[in-house]
């Protein structure tokens, strides 16, 4: 029989297995010995793997009707008219502008943040201080039309010192990459997911262009990428000054583009849209030792005999650079 859970706090399930490895004093992870033997490098223990998801339903029938609406006034006209009798080029309606697709992405971000929530938690329940290598989905939910499941797993892990973060960092790097971000004097704080969605309607000009015989430029829709990726990049860097963050390491960048009959013509189904959906994920990061770093050697080792000549030129070399600090002497 499954408990009943309000929603707060961690899923009865997942409290039951962060008591269970609380008490069996071992964890598991899913790192490489590589990643496990860099995190301790750098005075860092793996103390679990650790998850977190959340199922939701998105409303409206069809695929998301209503959300991608590209709110151009001429598209109810026939082909022949949209865009070319007082219209103008069809503009981009884009969610970091509030168009109808920003309630999408704002229910988008609700099921990430929900679930990276309840990684973070299972997190703090173990006793760690953040979550490395995790790694974020969303996929259709089985047999339920309109829901989809996010999910985020990583390893949670504990610094060997004193001192504790006030709330556990979240991370997409790997064992090895988070090593040196420490050693680099950085830290990570959260992991991020930026999505922008544009949409824009097939204008008479597009139209045209994508009839033409010529090799052009299709400058709709060129606009439509361009605006959509930098609406994303624009989120992304907003959730990281949010955080706390001084920078983003970018994990993955994604670009889904798609046709959709436009809503807005009225039923007439020659009109057309085109969306894209642009989502990045990285993860903030601050600075933590802002001293000046030294330089780095490089060591060549040589592997056949050009070593001997090497330290000929660097021995020659010395004693030219001693004779030249020599001091002369003046022939009177």
């Amino acid at each position: 029989m499954t408990e009943s859970w309000s929603g707060a706090g961690l899923p009865p399930a997942a409290a039951a297995r962060v008591a269970e490895v609380r008490a069996s004093g071992t964890w598991s992870s899913a790192l490489t010995t590589g990643e496990f033997a860099a995190i301790r490098s750098v005075g860092f223990e793996p103390v679990g793997q650790v998850m977190g998801s959340a199922v939701y339903h998105v409303g409206r029938s069809g695929r998301y009707w209503g959300y991608h609406a590209c709110l151009y006034p001429g598209a109810g006209l026939g082909i022949g008219f949209g865009g070319a009798r007082g219209y103008g080029p069809a503009g981009i309606a884009l969610s970091g502008n509030g168009a109808p697709s920003a309630a999408l992405v704002e229910v988008m971000d609700s099921a990430r943040r929900t679930a990276l929530g309840r990684m973070t938690a299972e997190c703090a329940a173990l006793g760690g201080d953040g979550v490395v290598a995790a790694q974020l989905t969303m996929a259709p939910f089985v047999a339920a039309p309109g829901c989809l499941e996010f999910k985020v797993i990583g390893t949670a892990v504990r610094a060997a010192g004193t001192v504790r973060p006030r709330r556990p960092f979240t991370s997409h790097l790997d064992g090895q990459g988070f090593a040196k971000l420490i050693s680099a004097g950085w830290v990570p704080v959260d992991l991020l997911v930026a999505m922008s969605i544009g949409v824009r309607h097939d204008d008479y000009t597009t139209r045209r262009q994508g009839f033409s015989y010529r090799n052009q430029e299709m400058d709709g829709w060129s606009a439509l990428v361009h605006h959509v990726r930098s609406d994303a990049r624009t989120q992304l860097a907003r959730q990281g000054a949010q955080q706390g963050g001084d920078g983003v390491v970018l994990a993955s960048g994604n670009l889904r583009i798609w046709e959709e009959p436009c809503i807005q013509s009225g039923g007439n189904s020659e009109q057309k849209d085109h969306v894209a959906e642009s989502t990045l994920v990285g993860t903030a990061i601050a600075r933590f030792a802002t001293g000046p770093v030294k330089p780095s050697t490089l060591t060549v080792v040589p592997l056949n005999n050009s070593g001997d000549r090497l330290r000929r030129r660097l021995a020659q070399a010395s004693r030219t650079g001693r004779a030249s600090t020599r001091p002369s002497t003046a022939q009177s």
